[in-house]
């Protein structure tokens, strides 16, 4: 065994060598592009300018970018505006990997296979984002240049979610979202609402950023995401076509290609209709499975693209005016797709499907205000409290951010922190981009917003913050096993979330590796009464149950 480990890790070592001397020479040919390297004004610590490109915060604490030009200057004027704000996430984001993996033996063999998997990325990629991409990364960090260039590091962060979640095959992510249509809404109109529960911890998610991109070819659009980002995980054009994605079952594939979020980048640049938005992802070739629900102003309908690595189908409701959205695909061509058909029974997704066709049941006639309310829903089937932070309900309480569109009217609601409790912010497209919104210098449409939740200033959610962090702690006192816990601060912890199968189970862990075996199985007994959010987890409680019962005997 120990042999065939060697004799692995050298044939990898080897293609990583021959992958990275053939991309660690590709930069794109910017020679075409005109350039005026930006000399950024700062007007004062939150806002900062050059020509007619902007960089401000809101009071509700969002980041607002507005950038103009062509593809090269568009990423100069990016990273000029945004570099101490895209170097904060970059030290946030490796730090989280240092602390998933610790040994440096460890990194520097997951560094080495990255830059294998991703060695054919580039050509993948339009030549216009990598040439923005080239700009923006003028303003990375120097102190990751060990982990590669900043050019195929910028390329790489924009592949952080695809291979994260093609790696571990897992559901890292819950997104969900909706669209409703005639009927269904207060006015006819198209209404679209979605959840981007994509954590990377609560400090990634601080600096969020609203982009208004003016490209020099293309259509102007906003995007919702965070700094150093030019995919696109949420966003509408001024043509009123809307993309939002949700991650699927995915299999492992053999190298990384078209990021996902670059896809969606380019339907927001280049798409007017649904049509051209289908054709857009079909002709890209991407590493994951992903849902990417459309909306179009001009079709007055949406649809999702489902695609994957060697699949295409489109979910299109013809006698319908309302599309649904979690983690699985629903298109006729998915709908012999073992790896799908398992995870909607295994997953949460069919759970949260469930729980929106609920909430669309109990609410007609749908507004702006009424999708902010499903957004924020932390409840189960029928009203039932299954705990907060279960992954079962709309609302995870770990959303980067909610977004609510209007394509017909051009209008977007952005959510503030904490997740998406607070104040939904309106921005008006055609306002923005038109000499009108130069002239105000102002961004959000602040008498449309919608109100924050009251639960944001609730002892609940005051609780749920707490249980956090000690939720922390038990994990790390599990982890190490020399960390004793006594039995009132276990029962306080659970006092803080009582209907989450969660606390018990960690109780449960805790008193087993103790070898309080007694109150271990209580623990466990426990968890199994209350809503699990996965066939696996109840699966793992009931498999420690069983050990448990065994050592009692």
């Amino acid at each position: 065994m120990f042999v065939v480990l060697w004799i692995s890790l050298i044939l990898i070592c080897n293609l990583i060598s021959c992958g990275v001397r053939r991309s660690v020479k590709h930069i794109p040919d910017v020679s075409q592009y005109s350039l005026e390297i930006p000399k950024v004004n700062k007007i004062n610590d939150s806002s900062f300018s050059f020509n007619q490109n902007y960089l401000t915060k809101n009071r509700q604490q969002l980041w607002e970018l507005y950038i103009k030009g062509n593809a090269l200057q568009l990423g100069y004027n990016n990273g000029a505006l945004t570099q101490n704000l895209m170097q904060r996430q970059e030290d946030i984001f490796f730090s989280k990997v240092k602390g998933f993996v610790p040994s440096k033996f460890k990194q520097n063999l997951l560094r080495g296979f990255l830059k294998w998997y991703n060695r054919k990325m580039y050509l993948n990629v339009r030549d216009d984002f990598q040439v923005e991409l080239y700009g923006l990364s003028q303003y990375s960090s120097d102190k990751y240049d060990f982990v590669a260039p900043k050019l195929r590091r910028a390329m790489y962060l924009h592949g952080a979610h695809d291979i994260g979640h093609a790696m571990r095959d897992l559901m890292v992510v819950g997104c969900t979202s909706l669209a409703v249509w005639n009927e269904n809404t207060e006015d006819g109109d198209l209404l679209i609402g979605r959840n981007f529960d994509f954590s990377v911890g609560e400090d990634f998610a601080k600096n969020k950023l609203i982009e208004f991109v003016e490209p020099e070819n293309g259509i102007p659009y906003l995007s919702v995401s965070w700094p150093g980002m030019i995919g696109v995980v949420s966003g509408m054009n001024k043509e009123g076509i809307t993309v939002t994605i949700n991650a699927g079952k995915s299999k492992i594939p053999l190298t990384a290609k078209t990021p996902i979020s670059l896809v969606t980048r380019e339907i927001l640049q280049y798409a007017k209709n649904i049509n051209q938005a289908i054709a857009i992802a079909k002709k890209r070739k991407v590493f994951v499975s992903e849902s990417i629900l459309v909306g179009s102003a001009n079709d007055k309908k949406a649809v999702i693209i489902e695609v994957s690595p060697d699949n295409f189908g489109v979910y299109d409701v013809a006698n319908s005016s309302r599309v649904l959205c979690t983690n699985h695909f629903q298109s006729d061509a998915y709908k012999d797709d073992k790896r799908n058909q398992k995870h909607i029974v295994a997953s949460h997704s069919e759970y949260r499907y469930e729980k929106l066709q609920e909430l669309l049941c109990e609410n007609s006639k749908l507004n702006p205000e009424k999708i902010a309310a499903i957004l924020r829903d932390r409840s189960g089937l029928k009203d039932k409290s299954i705990g907060l932070g279960n992954e079962k309900a709309i609302n995870q309480l770990l959303a980067h951010h909610a977004v609510i569109f209007s394509p017909e009217k051009r209008l977007v609601w952005v959510s503030s922190s904490p997740y998406q409790l607070g104040e939904f912010v309106c921005y008006d497209l055609n306002e923005i981009f038109s000499d009108n919104r130069l002239s105000k210098g102002q961004f959000a449409k602040s008498e449309l917003n919608i109100a924050k939740d009251p639960f944001a200033d609730s002892q609940e959610f005051e609780n749920y913050e707490v249980f956090k962090i000690i939720d922390s702690e038990i994990s790390d006192a599990i982890k190490n096993g020399n960390i004793i816990l006594t039995e009132g601060s276990i029962s306080d912890y659970q006092s803080l979330n009582p209907d989450f199968w969660w606390t018990y189970y960690q109780a449960g862990r805790y008193y087993f590796i103790h070898k309080e075996y007694t109150k271990a199985k209580i623990e466990f007994e426990k968890a199994l009464t209350k809503e699990i959010t996965t066939v696996p987890d109840k699966d793992n409680v009931e498999n420690y149950l069983k050990k448990t019962i065994k050592k009692l005997k």
